[in-house]
C-alpha cells in the first residue's frame, strides 16, 4: 500500500527505529529521536544499496517519489546514483578548494613576503571588494572572460578606471599562479585586451625654466614672507634639488642617509618600482639635511609628524606648500622630477643617466637590483651640477 502524506506526517517515534515504505523501493525510516528519513533501497550490480533523499517534512513525499524515480532511471542507464552522489559531493569539495578566491588568497600569502604591507593590504581589499562577491566562489578553471570583465565593468561604472587596469593585472597574476599549481589551464585576462575604457593620464603640472627663478626665490622666504613651517621649506628644497618622489622624500629615514660617502640609499621596499635606489647628494642637499638634523636629529623620519613623531608627514604638506605659495593648478611636487628631466636632457647629459636617476621601472628586477649604482660617477657629477645651476637661478 502507497505511503501517504497523513501516514507521513502522523508517524510516532518508537523505541527502535522502524520503516514506512512507498513504493518501488522508497521508504521513510523513522527514529526514536523523531527524526524522519527517506530512503531508497536498490540493488546495483547485484549489490544492495541505499540512497538518502533529505528528511520529512523538508522533503515532502512528493519530492522523495520524483528523486526516486531520477535515481531509478539513472541505474536502467547504468549508473549507480549512490556512487554519483559521493562523487558530486567530492567535485564540490574540489572547486571550493580550487575557487578563484581560494586561489587568490593562496597567491596573496606568498606575495606578502616580498610586498610592502600597505601593499598587500591594497590588493587584497580590492579583491575581497570588487572580484570576490562576483567570481570568487567560482572554480578557477571554470570561470569565462565574460564572467570576469562583468566584475571590471562594475568597477568601471564608477569611474575607477585606474582600479579596473589594475584588478585585471592582479587577476591575470592569480590565473598564472593557478596555471603553475595545477588549477587552471590559462589565463583568461589576455582576452579581455581592450575591452577596459582607456585611461587618460594626466601629467603633473611641472615648471618651465623660466619659472624656476621666482620659485626659488619665494620658497627661500616661505617661513618668512609666506609664514610656513622651516620643515616644510626644507623638504620642498631637497625635493627640487633630488627630484625624488615625494613618498620617497617624506618617508626618508636618517638611517638611509650616509653623510661620509655624501649618498641617500632608499631601500627597495620604499621605492615604487621595489628596487634599492642611490641618490648621490650635492653639497646644497648635505647642508639642507644638516639643517634638518639640528630639528629632527634625535627621530626615526627626517620629516616627523607633528600629530604623531613616529609617523611621518602626510602627503599633503608639500602640495599645500605649493598651494600657499600661490602656484595651486601651476605646478605639483611630483612636477620637479619632470622639470629636472627636461632641463638635464637639454644640457647634455646622458638619457641612461638620468633615466637612473630618476629611478625609472627596469623590465628586468633582478637585473635592476644590481643597477642601484649603475653610473654613479657620472650621477653624482650630474646632482652637483644640477644643485649648482638651480642656486645660481635662486639667487
Amino acid at each position: 500500500m502507497p505511503l501517504t502524506d497523513i501516514i507521513a506526517k502522523n508517524a510516532k517515534p518508537q523505541k527502535t527505529q522502524y520503516k514506512l515504505s512507498d513504493e518501488r523501493g522508497l521508504f521513510l525510516l523513522v527514529l526514536p529521536s523523531g527524526g524522519r528519513y527517506w530512503r531508497m533501497k536498490y540493488r546495483f550490480d547485484g549489490k544492495e544499496k541505499l540512497l538518502s533523499f533529505g528528511t520529512y517534512p523538508e522533503t515532502s513525499l512528493k519530492e522523495a517519489r520524483n528523486k526516486r524515480d531520477e535515481a531509478r532511471k539513472k541505474i536502467q542507464e547504468g549508473v549507480d546514483p549512490s556512487q554519483e552522489k559521493k562523487l558530486a559531493k567530492i567535485t564540490r569539495a574540489i572547486n571550493a578548494e580550487n575557487s578563484f578566491e581560494s586561489v587568490a588568497r593562496e597567491w596573496h600569502a606568498k606575495q606578502a613576503a616580498i610586498w610592502s604591507k600597505r601593499y598587500c593590504e591594497t590588493v587584497l581589499r580590492n579583491l575581497a571588494k570588487d572580484i570576490f562577491p562576483i567570481i570568487g566562489f567560482r572554480p578557477i578553471s571554470q570561470i569565462t572572460p565574460p564572467e570576469l570583465l562583468v566584475a571590471l565593468r562594475k568597477i568601471e561604472d564608477r569611474d575607477a578606471l585606474d582600479i579596473a587596469k589594475k584588478m585585471r593585472q592582479t587577476c591575470g597574476q592569480v590565473f598564472r599562479y593557478a596555471i603553475a599549481t595545477g588549477k587552471a589551464e590559462r589565463d583568461i585576462t589576455s582576452d579581455l585586451q581592450g575591452a577596459l575604457k582607456p585611461i587618460k593620464r594626466k601629467h603633473f603640472n611641472k615648471f618651465d625654466e623660466k619659472d624656476l627663478p621666482e620659485f626659488l626665490r619665494k620658497l627661500e622666504k616661505y617661513d618668512t614672507d609666506f609664514k610656513g613651517d622651516y620643515q616644510t621649506k626644507l623638504g620642498l628644497k631637497l625635493t627640487s634639488l633630488t627630484f625624488v618622489r615625494t613618498t620617497e622624500m617624506r618617508g626618508a629615514k636618517w638611517e638611509e642617509i650616509d653623510f661620509e660617502k655624501a649618498e641617500w640609499h632608499i631601500p627597495a621596499e620604499r621605492m615604487k618600482m621595489r628596487v634599492k635606489h642611490i641618490v648621490p647628494l650635492a653639497k646644497q642637499v648635505i647642508k639642507a639635511f644638516r639643517d634638518l638634523q639640528l630639528i629632527n636629529g634625535n627621530r626615526e623620519f627626517v620629516f616627523p609628524n607633528r600629530q604623531n613623531p613616529n609617523k611621518f608627514i602626510s602627503e599633503n604638506t608639500l602640495l599645500f606648500a605649493m598651494y600657499r605659495m600661490g602656484y595651486h593648478g601651476q605646478a605639483t611636487v611630483h612636477g620637479f622630477r619632470g622639470t629636472a628631466s627636461t632641463i638635464l636632457n637639454e644640457n647634455n647629459f646622458r638619457p641612461d643617466v638620468i633615466e637612473r636617476q630618476l629611478a625609472h621601472g627596469e623590465k628586468n628586477k633582478v637585473r635592476a637590483s644590481y643597477n642601484s649604482a649603475q653610473y654613479l660617477p657620472e650621477r653624482r657629477v650630474m646632482m652637483q651640477w644640477w644643485a649648482d645651476y638651480l642656486e645660481k637661478l635662486g639667487v
